[in-house]
């Protein structure tokens, strides 16, 4: 039995049937051996019943046009044909015969055995040198070229519409459909809405909750400070600009807070911060999960413009439309003419789509634009090789994806050459097929009716990668790498003071001064014996030997109740050893003896012996002085000030 779609063409194209059998082309239609002869009216006979009323001009045009293409019929009849086609699959192409001569398939041949078989002519297949359309600036060896030198009586080809070549040929006025250029790319691992940390919030989002971090801290300072000074209340402690600051970054890590404000307005700025961040790190939390686990994905590149504003590389065939439609200037994809002179845009000469598909999308990563029946037909075999690879990998299956959005949109034809009037006869057939949809089925013939290899690939398992986590390698690299770049400063300085504060010492002590006034460079010598002397002076290279010294206020109990017990006598062996091994004269508050005093004050008595263990209060420039006298009569001051003290505790016991 013969299909819906078989019946209707055979209804649609017998209409200027002559008495005799009908044969159908293998592919098209299905004959039944039992098919009975169709015959027809004389054309005469149907326009006298249709066009009754008709006025005589009108009746008499069409009468001539039908006698017209009688006699174009007629001189058809018998004749062989010259066709012209390109290397284009499914559409077109052409098989090697064991003669040598060339047999046309696809479907523009489908449709061209069909006529053949209509108007009883022959033909034989031509195939131009270059496999190219052609334009003015690309002539030789292009289609148009054997069109326009009549080398060829037709071209059986799906052509796009383009401005300039129509000044060399004449398109078919029955347009075969609308031809529709897809981008095929690489299946990205990662949607291109971004993937890992970063991939719930968009860009401007990002900026704005950075924004707000460096933000919140100095207007909660700011708002403190402001408070005060209006209202005069201080039972709110103003806190620093560096704890508002971080009770601003601890909030987004979900950290507790030392500070603790009292104000209602304080209190107010601090809730509403963490209101912010309890609904912020929600929304984070569970588009990342979101993000994480669907495999549903934006491609990288959907339009023209993507591949404009990101200057991709692209690739497609030589002397296809796409290739004209960009150089040629006055064509809708003339914009990336610019990225063609640049080498961006690549036209391969290799007509086998799957090898262009596995060496320019699949090794280099350039973008695959070709029409849609073309690259459907390539993905679908390439599907079912990598299925024998492996069977349940979707991964595998398809590790390419299709734009939804078409690169290019051009309506398509045959062409004749400009004095050809093959057109009056072929076309009104030709219009029959394209209204009962036998060219988009004939289009997708082979194909399955599921949609091969979908940006949504279904899955909902997924593991995790190292590029979901690539952000907090980053994070942990410049948090160690800006850690390492401050310590580096804070030595860098401390390097640079402590030159900066030993220069200062040796100017004012007059280390380094020539005798006639000048300054010189202590060697390294001097600052190395400098060292050692401070270390000998604080005891450090005797730290086993050095006890903390007896209560500062012992010394000034006038003797009562003062014994020296062991610990005792050990500090003042230390602390005697200390002064006589250092070189004296620096002013430096130290025990010597049984008496605290100044070195610089203490030098002469030394060797004199120990002070009195009395000693005198007094006042002294405004300050309070132990004053005790040494056996050699002079007299010893030690301060009293709480200061003095401290500092003298913290000298000896640090």
């Amino acid at each position: 039995m013969a299909t819906g779609v078989e019946l209707i063409l055979a209804t649609a194209l017998c209409l200027t049937c002559a008495n005799d059998t009908v044969t159908y082309p293998e592919g098209l239609l299905w004959v039944d051996k039992n098919y009975e002869v169709v015959t027809e009216a004389p054309i005469t006979d149907v326009l006298d019943k249709s066009l009754d009323d008709a006025p005589a001009e009108t009746l008499n045009t069409i009468l001539e046009k039908a006698e017209k293409l009688q006699k174009l019929k007629s001189w058809l009849s018998g004749r062989h044909l010259k066709i012209g086609t390109l290397e284009d699959y499914p559409l077109s192409y052409t098989e090697t015969q064991p003669d040598g001569s060339k047999k046309g398939m696809g479907v523009s041949f489908i449709l061209l055995d069909f006529l053949k078989e209509k108007f009883n002519f022959t033909y034989e297949v031509m195939v131009p040198k270059g496999n190219i359309i052609g334009s003015k600036d690309d002539f030789q060896g292009s289609l148009i070229q054997m069109l326009n030198a009549s080398e060829v009586d037709m071209a059986a080809a799906f052509l796009p519409l383009l401005s300039e070549q129509r000044s060399y040929i004449f398109y078919s006025t029955t347009t075969l459909d609308e031809g529709e250029w897809i981008m095929v790319m690489q299946r990205p691992r990662e949607s291109a809405s971004g993937s890992g940390l970063l991939a719930p919030f968009e860009f401007w989002v990002w900026i704005l909750i950075l924004v707000s971090l460096l933000a919140v801290g100095p207007i909660i300072y700011f708002l403190i400070i402001l408070r005060n000074k209006l209202t005069g209340d201080n039972s709110q402690k103003p806190y620093s600009l560096g704890h508002c600051a971080w009770f601003v970054y601890g909030a987004l890590m979900k950290q507790g807070s030392i500070l603790s404000p009292v104000a209602d307005s304080t209190r107010l700025l601090f809730a509403t911060w963490w209101i912010f961040i309890t609904i912020l790190t929600s929304f984070y939390t569970a588009n990342l999960t979101a993000f994480l686990t669907l495999s549903q994905f934006t491609l990288p590149y959907n339009t023209v413009n993507d591949i404009l504003a990101k200057n991709k590389h692209f690739v497609s065939q030589r002397g296809s439309g796409i290739e004209y439609a960009i150089k040629l200037t006055n064509e809708s994809l003339s914009m990336l003419s610019g990225m063609a002179t640049r080498n961006l845009a690549v036209f391969t000469d290799d007509t086998n789509d799957t090898l262009n598909l596995r060496k320019y999308v699949e090794k280099y990563g350039y973008v695959f634009v070709r029409d849609r029946p073309a690259i459907t037909h390539v993905l679908y075999e390439d599907y079912l090789y990598r299925k024998t690879i492996s069977y349940d990998n979707e991964k595998i299956h398809c590790p390419f994806a299709k734009a939804k959005e078409p690169f290019l949109k051009k309506k398509r034809s045959f062409a004749y050459p400009r004095n050809s009037n093959l057109s009056d006869l072929f076309d009104r057939e030709l219009l029959n097929l394209v209204e009962s949809g036998i060219i988009k089925h004939l289009s997708a013939k082979d194909l399955p009716n599921a949609e091969i290899c979908p940006q949504n690939l279904g899955g909902t398992e997924r593991q995790l990668r190292n590029g979901d986590l690539m952000m907090t390698y980053y994070i942990m690299f410049a948090g160690f790498a800006t850690s390492i770049v401050v310590f580096s400063t804070e030595m860098l300085f401390r390097y640079l003071n402590n030159r900066r504060e030993s220069n200062q010492w040796a100017t004012t002590h007059g280390v380094g001064r020539t005798p006639n006034g000048g300054l010189h460079k202590p060697s390294k010598w001097f600052w190395r014996r400098s060292s050692e002397s401070n270390k000998q002076l604080l005891g450090s290279s005797h730290s086993n030997n050095i006890t903390p010294p007896p209560p500062y206020q012992s010394i000034f109990n006038n003797g009562k109740g003062f014994q020296e017990n062991t610990s005792m006598r050990r500090w003042h062996h230390a602390a005697n050893y200390g002064a006589n091994a250092a070189a004296g004269g620096f002013g430096v508050l130290r025990p010597v003896g049984n008496y605290y005093g100044n070195d610089a004050a203490a030098g002469s008595s030394r060797n004199s012996g120990a002070l009195e263990s009395t000693g005198l209060r007094k006042f002294i420039n405004g300050r309070e002085y132990m004053v005790y006298r040494t056996p050699d009569g002079l007299n010893q001051l030690v301060p009293v000030r709480v200061p003095s003290a401290a500092l003298f505790q913290y000298t000896y016991t640090e």
